[in-house]
């Protein structure tokens, strides 16, 4: 960033010399400006007009807040009519001077519309939470493609581009501490399925570098992989690098693998040189001082096979990625990818609310902004893809990343929202700067804006809530660790219970914890934390840092199969014929009865599985005459496989199923017709619930089935009855308003302009199917529906629930499944009124008579028992036995039978008053089958000598297969062994007795 001046630099380009005369009456002080942190400008003494103001854009200047307030600020009114200079500054407004710094934004067209004037087609960024079960987040360019890349679909065309969000997390420890690392970045990418290959690649990746975005080529070097002698050859010979800028690496380099088996295929990656006056001599493209890779091109050619070999894809490809972030960096001739315009202003907000300014910040400082510059990206996108802050999964990446935000915040200063209120939440307001600068990335978390910064406002505050009281236990945690290490000469560590319990308490993220520990020199015991962990839940992994890919059979089972067509919109049964089956993984050409198959047909009126709808069951029938059939295959299943391929799971029932055999498929009619009714309620419940709590709230997964419905929303709180009833009442007066679905198929643009909401978890083409209730609900979906929804007649919540953080739960019924459901509680509520002997709308009260009378009940039960137990340690008190040269310890360890826990509390109680200080008391029982209760309780004599009976109780509760603790004085602890209860009470004694006996010396 040092040497960035403007306009890289106006003055410079000029040679010098003032562009037009500046009046001698301007307002524009002839002196130097700060245009960046550390930045200076130099100005000529008659430099600048209204026309060089025009060009610090939004579109072309990084950072350009400072230049424009500044300039602003000054009221500069001159205008020029110079047609040159006005010309200059459309120029540099277009992007069209090569060595001007461009925005990011105009780095992304630029390199889109690269690629679409070479015949690929623009496809839009997939979200961050992939279509693919193998991937936690979306990570790289190529993901979307994957199914292409294995053969599993058919490529819709043969080249395409894309500016592809991704988050990478594992590496988010170097967040800051590199000019390169990030979280969230964009990856700008072109790919051929089978089109174009080597050749092609490299000359359009060197002229997009050197001609459309003009970097100088000879700082351009090259990596090849160390036997690719045609790409190296290509370089060279057609694209003209010296042989001393390519550079030939190994394996772990420059050779592409998806995973252990699968595509793969060497690679060619484009450096840039910083410091190209060191020369050719001992360099190493891995120095990041000097280089940093900005293009990669993967040449995807081989299918690595189980035993390692390499065999030839029948169709090769090309998947590169260039990351826009260093693309921004080179041209913006900043010193890291972290002042560039892309992330800058965030930074900047930071700094604002921090009250630091980063130009002035030391290096610890400007970590913390550059820390929180990066993650206020990736969480505002990941909460915009529909990913809540939890304890799992993609949840839990969002929480740690939100977490470690706030404290990088507490510790560069920020308290509240930095602007006054100290109970207030900062993210939302730095999150507000993302949102603004997210125009051209994802033009729908605009839309989303309310939700994401709720999310984000309740997430901080609840973490702060424990931040400070975890903060100083750590701080305790630590100051022992050191003392004690320091005192034993070892090397100071924290243990992994208490990091978990940091965790499990505080709510501190273990990462969180060994960055603070890592601070002060203490090491963590993460085996220790990852046994407490597994204790506790199981933690989803961190997002893979590969794509894995894998070429299966499935591809050679069904590489000469075509699409199924699917008729089930229009009909329940049809003709088809046998094009495949499929026993156990492997093709067959017949099957016989009872045996359990997979089926493909060329067509088929069953549903299979998508968009939450489960598939249809039914029949297929081989026809043997006038209603006589030669063969009958029950289906109970339909899934889609490689594409758009229809698998019907089921069983022969009769006869022998072969291929190419023609048969009639037949939906079961009244499980379809559940099915519709379930889905078309779903999409009025969604609507209802906007209605009722709020318009931010969004799907998060769904299940249509024949019996019931399914639906996860996002929401931070359980719902109340009142809304619960109002969502009811409005998804059933719909359902009487007797309205008729529309369904249309129409471009994805023309349907989200629309207004069409997105089903969760559906992928979707160029064109869409709309489903439509008139006034109330439209999305895109794929799946059946009712013509009418008076076909619904009636809906009901069974229930309403939490799942997840942030994520709630409610289950439906609706049609027949409500018909049923309403049957089946008038019928349970019958039997209890004749139980109860009371009408239906006594039930409540009659039952809650019931339970007071029962609560007085177990009262007095429980008071005769406590009784019971004191009258009989009044009498085990006479077996208490003296301890110690001078007798005067008294030491009780009894069982009690089956008192029960609270019961063997009070006779503890009653013993540790009535027996002389000092004394100690063990008595266990065991109340029930296969439970053990026990207690300790010491009187301040004992305790004093350092005797706790918290720590005393815990070994003994062990030996019955349990555990327990608390104070010094009195303990409590339960087990699992009744059977081993007498040997724990008999080594409670013998150690009680030797400990006394020592400490009476």
């Amino acid at each position: 960033m040092e040497s960035l001046k403007l306009p890289q630099s106006l003055f410079s380009s000029h040679g010098g010399k003032a562009i037009v005369p500046l009046p001698t009456s301007s307002l524009l002080p002839k002196s130097t400006f700060l245009i960046y942190p550390n930045r200076k400008l130099a100005m000529s003494t008659d430099f600048v007009t209204t026309a060089t103001v025009a060009l610090l854009s939004a579109n072309i200047f990084p950072c350009r807040h400072c230049v424009v307030k500044q300039i602003r600020s000054m009221q500069f009114t001159t205008r020029s009519t110079s047609a040159s200079v006005q010309s200059t500054a459309d120029e540099l407004m277009e992007g069209k001077s090569k060595d001007l710094p461009v925005s990011g934004d105009s780095i992304r067209r630029r390199f889109i519309d690269f690629y679409a004037s070479r015949g690929h087609k623009v496809l839009p960024s997939a979200s961050l939470v992939p279509d693919d079960p193998t991937v936690l987040l979306t990570i790289a360019g190529m993901l979307q493609f994957k199914p292409i890349f294995l053969g599993q679909v058919p490529r819709q065309v043969p080249r395409a581009t894309t500016a592809q969000r991704c988050i990478r997390t594992n590496d988010v420890e170097n967040v800051g501490r590199t000019s390169r690392h990030h979280t969230f970045f964009e990856m700008l990418g072109n790919f051929s399925f089978g089109d174009y290959f080597k050749k092609e690649a490299i000359r359009w990746a060197w002229e997009l570098s050197t001609v459309e975005f003009g970097l100088p080529a000879d700082r351009l070097w090259i990596s090849v992989f160390e036997d690719d002698n045609e790409a190296f050859e290509i370089w060279h010979d057609e694209m003209g690098v010296p042989v001393e800028r390519i550079k030939r690496m190994g394996e772990d380099d420059n050779f592409w693998t998806s995973g252990v088996t699968g595509p793969c295929g060497p690679c060619s990656e484009i450096y840039y040189d910083f410091h190209p006056e060191r020369g050719y001599s001992d360099t190493d493209l891995n120095d990041d001082t000097r280089f940093i890779e900005f293009y990669n091109l993967v040449f995807m050619e081989f299918n690595k096979k189980d035993d390692g070999s390499l065999e030839p894809l029948k169709q090769k490809n090309i998947d590169t990625g260039l990351g826009l972030e260093r693309m921004a960096r080179i041209l913006q001739k900043v010193s890291n990818n972290y002042e560039t315009d892309l992330i800058y202003p965030i930074i900047e907000k930071t700094s604002e609310l921090a009250k630091v300014p980063y130009g002035l910040a030391d290096d610890h400082s400007k970590l913390n902004l550059k820390i929180i510059g990066d993650h206020l990206r990736a969480i505002v996108y990941l909460i915009s893809d529909g990913v809540v802050p939890s304890n799992i999964g993609r949840g839990y990446v969002v929480r740690r990343l939100i977490r470690r935000a706030v404290r990088t915040g507490r510790m560069l200063g920020i308290k509240g929202d930095g602007q006054g209120n100290l109970e207030g939440a900062f993210l939302p307001v730095i999150a507000g700067k993302v949102i603004e600068l997210s125009a051209h990335i994802n033009p729908d978390v605009k839309d989303r804006t309310p939700h994401i910064l709720e999310e984000l406002k309740r997430e901080e505050l609840k973490f702060v809530q424990t931040l400070e009281r975890g903060e100083k236990y750590l701080d305790q945690m630590l100051v022992e660790a050191l003392l004690s290490a320091k005192a034993s000469g070892t090397v100071p560590h924290l243990s992994g219970k208490d990091a978990f319990l940091l965790y499990d308490t505080y709510g501190f993220p273990v990462e969180i914890t060994a960055e603070v520990a890592e601070e002060r020199g203490v090491s963590i015991d993460m085996t220790g934390f990852d046994i407490e962990m597994e204790n506790q839940r199981r933690q989803s992994q961190a997002a893979h840092s590969a794509v894995k890919l894998a070429m299966g059979n499935s591809a050679d089972l069904t590489k000469d199969v075509p699409d199924t067509k699917f008729l089930g919109y229009e009909t329940l049964s049809a003709t088809a014929v046998v094009e495949s089956l499929i026993m156990n993984g492997n093709p067959v050409l017949q099957v016989s009865e009872g045996s359990e198959v997979e089926v493909l047909l060329n067509r088929t009126p069953f549903y299979a599985e998508s968009g939450g709808q489960i598939g249809d069951h039914g029949f297929l029938y081989v026809p043997q005459g006038e209603n006589q059939h030669k063969a009958v295959m029950e289906i109970i299943d339909v899934q889609k496989s490689m594409g758009n391929i229809f698998v019907h799971k089921g069983t022969i029932r009769e006869g022998v199923l072969e291929v190419g055999r023609e048969v009639e498929a037949a939906v079961d009619a009244k499980l379809r017709q559940r099915a519709k009714v379930h889905h078309t309620a779903t999409h009025l419940l969604q609507s209802a619930l906007k209605k009722v709590i709020g318009q931010e709230t969004s799907q998060a997964g769904s299940l249509v089935a024949f019996e019931r419905l399914r639906f996860d929303f996002n929401f931070h709180r359980p719902l109340i009855d009142d809304e619960l009833a109002e969502i009811e009442r409005l998804v059933n007066k719909w359902v009487g308003d007797a309205t008729p679905l529309q369904t249309k198929v129409m471009p994805l643009a023309d349907a989200k302009g629309a207004g069409a909401i997105a089903m969760f978890g559906e992928k979707y083409g160029e064109e869409v199917r709309v489903v439509e209730v008139p006034g109330v609900s439209m999305e895109l979906c794929g799946g059946t529906h009712v013509s009418n929804t008076s076909e619904i007649r009636g809906f009901k919540i069974i229930s309403e629930q939490g799942i997840a953080s942030g994520i709630r739960r409610i289950e439906a019924v609706a049609g027949d499944a409500f018909i049923e459901y309403v049957n089946a509680r008038d019928y349970h509520m019958k039997q209890l009124c004749s139980t109860l002997k009371v009408k239906a709308e006594e039930v409540t009260t009659r039952v809650e008579n019931l339970l007071e009378e029962l609560r007085i009940t177990r009262n007095e039960a429980s008071t005769l028992r406590e009784k019971a137990a004191v009258y009989k340690a009044s009498i085990m008190a006479t077996k208490a036995i003296s301890v110690g040269t001078s007798g005067k310890f008294r030491v009780l360890v009894e069982s009690m039978e089956d008192t029960d826990a609270d019961s063997l509390k009070k006779a503890a109680e009653y013993l540790i008053e009535t027996l002389e200080d000092p004394a100690a008391v063990i008595l266990g029982s065991c109340p029930g089958a296969d439970k053990v209760s026990l207690v300790a309780a010491f009187t301040p004599g004992v305790v004093q000598l350092g005797i706790q009976a918290g720590k005393f109780i815990g070994p003994i509760a062990k030996l019955c297969g349990g555990g327990g603790g608390g104070r010094p004085n009195f303990a409590q602890a339960g087990g699992r062994k009744p059977e081993n209860l007498s040997n724990a009470l008999e080594k409670a004694r013998s150690e009680i007795i030797s400990v006394l006996s020592e400490k009476a010396k």
